[in-house]
Parts: structure tokens; C-alpha cells; sequence
């Protein structure tokens, strides 16, 4: 039987509590990309509602357009991502929301611009973006973050909505750890990285699948897995905190000589609390975060596991890692 030809593009959207919606990014994705050799990577992850019920739809009504793939739980959207790209057959990879805050026209255009300058990543940028406050301040801090801890060009908006070449997607796939983050995995082996102004559109999703928790998880994957510059800062705030408790330790002494008496021994003990309970504990919880890491890496943490898969050619899939 003759193989199919590679596609030119896959678009891989992750799914997460978004039936009212996916069909119709699906349906966007099919119209801004006609004319091209096109492919359908829907992978849900761990949803509660009826996504899987509606991915499955998609798949049938698109057959051998729309791959789709059900998690056997919610692992996160980078874990969620990597198994999407893992069965992406296209020469080029664009990796989009489903909830309609990403335009298809823009998903072509970073495609387009990936073609032309023969990018291995292109960027998307907003001028002005529809999230909460906190979500807006939390991905400055990831920004800047990342700017000392993975290298990240300066000016560089680490958007989820990109566009990879299939070379960067082979080395990114390489990946198998429990703890990713694609954009870590991405700036280490990129060499030409363009960025496309994209609209960004208010999310069809009454509330944001982004909580203070799973950011906070998203920057310990960054900080932790791809940097050993939190174990360096541990040192110099241990230094800090010594540096503090010889200052305080100048007080002790001062009091002790002042007109004001002080208990037998409590100098001792302050300096020796203050120097190192807080040295110790934040570099010991530093040191564990990463022995931690390690521990479940060694056991074997599963990055993913796919239950289903549902418009796939099997014989073809098991060349991407399934």
C-alpha cells in the first residue's frame, strides 16, 4: 500500500474542558489552511465534560485529517503538547489553544513566515492580550525569569501559541522526563527564531484553566529543570542571611553592654537562630525541590500515557513514540 505523503503543517491543540469550542477552531483550522497538506493533532487532557466525545466526532468527520488522543488523566498542557507533537507528521508544527483566544489566520501566518525565512521557531506577540491581571503579571515574571535562568532572547514573549519546524519537534520530542516545559526545551536547540504580531481574542471559557497553582508549577518546571542557578541563589542568600545575622549579632553585643539587662544566654541563642534556621531551611527546601525531581525521574514518572487514539494509521503512529 502506498504511504501517504507528509504533510506540509500539523496544528496541535491541546484539549481541556473546551466542547463548546474545539469544533469550531477545527473547523477555522481547516479554512485558513486551504490548499495546504494539512493535519489535526487533538489531544485531551483529562477533561471532565463531553471535549472527548467531540474530539472523536471531529476525527470521523476529518478521516485521516484529525488524529485524535485521550489521556488516561490530566498531566498539564506541556506534557499534553509533547504527546501531541510525538504523533505530528508535518514538516512545520503550530501548537494552539482550544478555547478561541488563538486565530487560525494567525496560526497560518506563523506557519507562512516559519516557510519563508526557514525558521526553527516563530513567535507569536500581542499587542495587547485579554487574561486577568494577575495572569498578565505572572507571565512578566515568567518572562524575566526566563531571561536569566534559560537564556531567553530579550524582548522575547514566551507565548504558548507557536510555530516549530519538524526538526526542532524531533529534538524537543527527545525529551521523556515527568517535568517539562516547551519553551525550555525549545531555546536549547533553536537557531533562527522569528516572531509574527498575532490578535490575541478574549477565551470562550467563562474561567481560565490557568490557576496561581499551575503557573507556579509552570515556573518550577522552568526554574528547576533547565537551570542550576536556584541552587546558586540558595548559596548567596545563605551568604545574605549570615552577613545579616553578623549584624544583628553587633546589636546583641551593643544591648548586652546598654543599660537595658538581658537574659543570661538568649544572645547566643538569637545569632545562632537568626544565622542559620533561615540559611539552612531555604537551602535545604531548594536542595529538595531538585532531589525530589530526581527521585520520581529515577521511578519513572510518566510524562504521559495515551488510553485512546482515534483516527490514526497505527502502523505509521508507532515510528513517533506512541
Amino acid at each position: 500500500m502506498r504511504p501517504a505523503s507528509r504533510p506540509e503543517c500539523t496544528v496541535v491543540i491541546p484539549v481541556f474542558n473546551s466542547q463548546d469550542s474545539v469544533a469550531r477552531v477545527v473547523d477555522s483550522v481547516f479554512a485558513a489552511f486551504a490548499g495546504v497538506g494539512l493535519q489535526v493533532v487533538l489531544v485531551d487532557d483529562g477533561s471532565g465534560d463531553e471535549s472527548a466525545r467531540v474530539c472523536r466526532e471531529l476525527a470521523g468527520r476529518h478521516p485521516g485529517r484529525v488524529l485524535f488522543a485521550r489521556l488516561s488523566r490530566n498531566f498539564g498542557e506541556h506534557n499534553a503538547v509533547l504527546a501531541g507533537l510525538r504523533l505530528a507528521r508535518g514538516r512545520y508544527a503550530v501548537v494552539m489553544d482550544d478555547d478561541g483566544e488563538n486565530r487560525a489566520e494567525d496560526a497560518r501566518r506563523l506557519f507562512d513566515r516559519a516557510r519563508e525565512a526557514d525558521a526553527d521557531l516563530v513567535y507569536s506577540r500581542y499587542p495587547s492580550r485579554h487574561h486577568a491581571w494577575w495572569r498578565l503579571l505572572g507571565s512578566r515574571f515568567n518572562g524575566w525569569v526566563a531571561g536569566l535562568l534559560i537564556r531567553k532572547p530579550k524582548g522575547l514573549y514566551l507565548s504558548s501559541f507557536k510555530c516549530l519546524s519538524g526538526w526542532l519537534v524531533a529534538q524537543v520530542t527527545l525529551y521523556d522526563g515527568p517535568f517539562p516545559y516547551l519553551d525550555g526545551l525549545a531555546l536549547q536547540y533553536a537557531g533562527r527564531i522569528e516572531v509574527v504580531d498575532c490578535a490575541h481574542a478574549p477565551s470562550e471559557r467563562a474561567a481560565s484553566n490557568y490557576s496561581l497553582r499551575r503557573l507556579g508549577r509552570l515556573w518550577l518546571n522552568m526554574a528547576v529543570n533547565f537551570s542550576v542557578a536556584p541552587l546558586r541563589l540558595s548559596s548567596l542568600l545563605g551568604a545574605a542571611m549570615v552577613a545579616l545575622g553578623g549584624l544583628l549579632t553587633l546589636g546583641v553585643i551593643i544591648e548586652r553592654f546598654s543599660s537595658a539587662p538581658t537574659p543570661p544566654g538568649w544572645a547566643h541563642l538569637a545569632v545562632l537562630v537568626l544565622v542559620f534556621s533561615g540559611a539552612q531551611l531555604l537551602m535545604l527546601g531548594m536542595i529538595g525541590e531538585y532531589l525530589g525531581r530526581l527521585f520520581l525521574l529515577a521511578n519513572r514518572l510518566p510524562q504521559a500515557a495515551v488510553r485512546e487514539l482515534v483516527g490514526a494509521d497505527l502502523q505509521k503512529d508507532a515510528d513517533v513514540g506512541l
